[in-house]
């Protein structure tokens, strides 16, 4: 009698475990329903386990959330954190893609980003792709729901949800600090000196104007009508910038040779030795690195707060 009664026991057991695993597999394959930036509808019946990646942003936000180890592929242009050199350059370069290439890794998602085009897209779902274009985010409050939306696509939501807590509260530091002062310096970015006279810039409405005003600067661009643009040598030194990092320092571009520049020895940076060499991935790829390059332009622009 007891031994059936142990039986029945470890039976009744056997079958509570085997219904619990299947509700949790069940819960895991909850399909996952989400409208992408070009606003289509994209359904996943389960977490993303192969994804590519087609842009440098997209590829830094995978792996900041810890699905780096779901991704097959990426773009030719991603190259942070250091592993992603390891994995299969699918192109895009000139805007060019290996399409058969991105079909033949089998990627259960393609993590679009705003380079591509519609036509490009289109194509991805021809070849019967999922297709997820995350456009670029206009401020911190847009990079934090992308780390949230790719959370979503990968399974990897919790983590996601920690990551942008723990970047606002680098913010939140960086603000507490630059409380302190009212001062605004005026900041030149330099994007391109190839053309001493006529060097390119960020305009207004850029996230590198952006990210220096929030580090406590005031961007020379704004004065400019677009976004990105070129301006003359006579206005920037009308302008008279206290701070100039150099955004082109990547290519070559050394504080010495701006102040060897015709002219630019009028420049108050240049007179004072505030020019700085900067890398420009922490603000043109609306990443979780865009934390970083706040803290590293707040401590240029006011270091004085952060000694």
């Amino acid at each position: 009698m007891k031994i059936n009664q142990k039986l029945s026991l470890f039976l009744l057991l056997t079958v509570l475990l085997a219904s619990l695993l299947s509700g949790c597999a069940k819960a895991t394959l909850t399909p996952t329903t989400l409208t992408d930036g070009m606003g289509r509808t994209v359904t996943l019946s389960a977490p993303a386990q192969r994804v590519i990646s087609l842009s440098p942003s997209n590829t830094e936000i995978l792996f900041a959330i810890g699905a780096g180890a779901q991704v097959v592929g990426r773009d030719e242009f991603s190259d942070y954190p250091a592993e992603v050199s390891a994995l299969p350059s699918v192109g895009g370069s000139m805007g060019k893609y290996n399409f058969e290439q991105i079909a033949a890794l089998k990627p259960d998602l393609v993590l679009a980003g705003a380079l591509q085009t519609p036509e490009q897209i289109k194509t991805l779902e021809d070849l019967g792709l999922n297709v997820y274009v995350l456009t670029n985010p206009t401020d911190l409050d847009g990079m934090y729901k992308d780390l949230q939306t790719v959370g979503k696509l990968t399974g990897k939501e919790a983590e996601a949800e920690k990551l942008a807590a723990s970047l606002k509260a680098r913010v939140d530091a960086v603000e507490a600090k630059l409380s302190q002062t009212s001062e605004r310096p005026l900041v030149f970015y330099e994007l391109d000196g190839s053309t001493p006279d006529k060097p390119w810039t960020s305009g207004p409405n850029t996230f590198i104007s952006t990210l220096i005003a929030k580090a406590g600067g005031k961007n020379v661009g704004d004065a400019l009508e677009s976004e990105w643009a070129q301006i003359s040598q006579e206005a920037l030194i009308a302008q008279n910038p206290t701070i100039i990092l150099l955004g082109d320092a990547a290519y070559g571009t050394t504080p010495e040779q701006v102040a060897q520049r015709p002219g630019w020895d009028a420049i108050a940076a240049v007179k004072a030795g505030k020019v700085y060499p900067f890398d420009d991935n922490l603000l043109s790829r609306p990443g979780p690195r865009l934390v970083d390059g706040l803290e590293a332009l707040a401590k240029l622009i006011h270091p004085e707060l952060f000694q």
